[in-house]
Order: C-alpha cells, then structure tokens, then sequence
C-alpha cells in the first residue's frame, strides 16, 4: 500500500507537469510529433517509478498506415505500457468525462485525442463517426473494446462501438494481448507491485466487407477476439 501511495505523490503532480508542457510544444507542432514524445516519456518515467518493466513482441506485424489496435483491459497500466512501448505514433478514443479535466483534458484535445460520448446511442454514434473520420485521416488510436478493466484478467464481453468503428474506417484492426498488468495494479484496488508486462501483437485484422455489414461487425469481433485470447495468460 505505501508503494502505490508514494507511487501517486510523484505520479499525479508528474502527470499535470508533462500535460501542461504538452500543451505549450503542441502549439508549436501540428504534426503531433511532440506530443507524442511527451506522453512516450511519461509513460516510460511512470513505469520506471512503479518498478514495471514492458518487454513487446511481435512489433514487426504493425501496418504501415492507420490502424486502430484492440487491447485487453487489466489495470490503469495497460494505458502505459501501450505509449511507452508501441513504436507509432497511437491516439487514444477515452469517455469525454475524461476531457473535462484541467489542464489534462486540454493537453488530451490538443494531442488529438478522441472524446467518446457514450450518453445515449446517437451521441456515441456521432463520436464514433468523428473518430472515423480521424482515422481515415490518418491517425492510429487505441481502443479497449471490453469497455472497463477486468477484475479475473478473463476476457470480458466485448461492446460493438469499435468494430462499428473499424468497419466505417475501413484501415485493419490490430489484436495485442497484455500480460502482467493485473498482477502489478490489480482492479479496483489501491496497490502496486513490481514486475515485467508483456505486450503481443499480432496479425492485423482486415474487415470483411463483402458480408453484411451486421456479419462483418461479428465477424471481425469474433476474429480480433480469438486472437487476443490466444496469447493470454491466466
């Protein structure tokens, strides 16, 4: 316990440091370079600061070109170990909640980050529909399609907003499995413990668009799916 709490004093004030930074240097840079690199090392200073270490297998599979990638969902750390080690540049579709933060919200619109907006069925539609057309753009994001972290490190039911996403985007979906992070910060509780979390990546998912687009949707769910689940460890 008095590692995760001393984990947070350094954390917590290090994250609003590297945000507020972030705002000013991406007003210097369209491209999202530098903002990129801010949120790689504070991601890498974070996991350094929790004694985790990230080992990545597989990076050679990513596509050239957009992607949107599919992870499974342990702990808060999955969001870490995903910046620090991914080798591109990766955007993130998060609960618009997340975007009224100060100072960290901001910093999250100006690195082109993607509100979800799951109110009701036409808001989350016209979220997912402005995140296609940042896809298509150019942008990789990352979404996690369980939708909440799992407290078992089992693979939860996954929700359809990012393979209707996929399917509107038309760029393949890339499967990555993360072992470890439950283990380090379990769900729902306030502990951290030491450790290595692995990252696969596997073999891109392209949507099949002759189907239906219903077909397509469970389809490409049921593909993206099996994948993660084959590298699990439970």
């Amino acid at each position: 316990m008095l590692r995760a709490y001393l984990f947070l004093a350094v954390f917590t004030p290090l994250t609003f440091l590297f945000a507020a930074s972030s705002i000013f240097w991406s007003l210097f840079d369209a491209s999202g370079g530098f903002y990129a690199a801010h949120a790689r090392l504070w991601a890498k200073i974070s996991l350094l600061l929790a004694g985790t270490g990230v080992k990545l297998n597989g990076a050679e599979l990513i596509p050239e070109g957009p992607a949107i990638f599919m992870s499974n969902h342990q702990s808060n750390f999955d969001v870490l170990a995903l910046l620090a080690a991914v080798p591109c540049q990766i955007h993130w579709i998060a609960k618009k909640e997340l975007f009224d933060i100060p100072v960290f919200g901001r910093s999250m619109r100006n690195g082109g980050y993607i509100p979800l907006d799951r109110g009701d069925g036409r808001k989350a539609l016209e979220s997912i529909e402005k995140a296609a057309e940042a896809v298509r753009s150019g942008k990789s994001v990352v979404i996690f399609p369980e939708g909440t972290r799992s407290s078992d490190s089992r693979l939860l039911p996954f929700r359809r907003g990012g393979f209707i996403l996929a399917l509107r985007a038309g760029v393949p979906v890339v499967p990555v499995t993360i072992n470890g992070s439950g283990r380090i910060n379990p769900a729902n509780r306030i502990r951290i413990y030491p450790g290595e979390i692995t990252m696969t990546i596997h073999r891109p998912v392209v949507p099949e668009y002759s189907l239906r687009r219903h077909e397509a949707e469970a389809r490409l769910m049921e593909d993206v799916r099996r994948s993660i689940d084959s590298a699990m460890e439970i």
